[in-house]
């Protein structure tokens, strides 16, 4: 079987981690873009986009951000299957003409969301389910013609538009990636919060979550699928 092509879109300042997610969770042919240094592909001739998280918020004032969102509705008029991840999530809500803002305060740790409707996004995953979070920044008006699929508390956890979806959660993470990104918020969350959400990042939690991984088998075969249909159709054209 031949393997698809996506463009992974890394918005991350530090990508160490991030590719290593990527990849491992992956199970596609990547074509790698530093797109928080401004380097994006020059078509959409993918089987799939990818774009990742990012300590950036979609409405800070740098070059490279509105660059991103363009590309991404490129991507999606022409037909793309997209899959944002947190920030990715928030990129793909402006570029299909939502609105992102910041909250009033800041989800982080691992936390129960909920999906409703039978999305293959979600195939095989428990209609509550647990996911490692970690935002400040939040979708507030979903696309004109997206469907909300999955939330919590905290607001919209994932949309569906088309052949796109955004997910707000981090189902790449493993465990070292989540205490790491939660140690690095003491200066904006404060030593007691961090010390209480890392006492939290244990094996059993990233067993549960582990869940969610599934995500992304389901958008690969999503996309597998629409490949399929889209090449059938061509032939019985010719």
């Amino acid at each position: 079987m031949t393997r698809l092509r996506f463009a992974l879109l890394n918005a991350a300042q530090t990508d160490g981690s991030t590719r290593r997610n990527f990849r491992r969770e992956l199970d596609a042919d990547l074509a790698e873009f530093d797109a928080a240094n401004g380097h994006l592909p020059d078509h959409t001739e993918f089987d799939g986009v990818v774009v990742t998280g990012s300590r950036s918020s979609v409405y800070w004032d740098e070059a490279w951000i509105p660059s991103l969102i363009e590309y991404v509705a490129d991507a999606a008029d022409a037909g793309v299957p997209v899959l944002g991840v947190c920030y990715g999530h928030q990129v793909l809500a402006e570029a299909l003409g939502g609105r992102v803002t910041g909250m009033d305060g800041f989800e982080i740790g691992y936390n129960t969301v909920r999906h409703r409707g039978n999305d293959p996004l979600f195939e095989g995953i428990d209609e509550e389910f647990t996911v490692f979070t970690t935002h400040g920044d939040t979708v507030v008006d979903l696309p004109p013609s997206a469907t909300l699929i999955a939330e919590n508390d905290h607001g919209v956890h994932a949309f569906r538009d088309g052949h796109c979806w955004g997910v707000q959660f981090h189902p790449e993470y493993d465990i070292d990636t989540a205490r790491d990104v939660t140690d690095g918020k003491r200066e904006r969350l404060g030593d007691a919060r961090v010390d209480a959400v890392l006492e939290e990042i244990t094996p059993d939690a990233y067993d549960a979550a582990c869940e969610a991984k599934g995500i992304f088998d389901n958008f690969v075969a999503y996309a597998r699928r629409l490949k399929a249909e889209r090449e059938s159709a061509a032939a019985a054209d010719d």
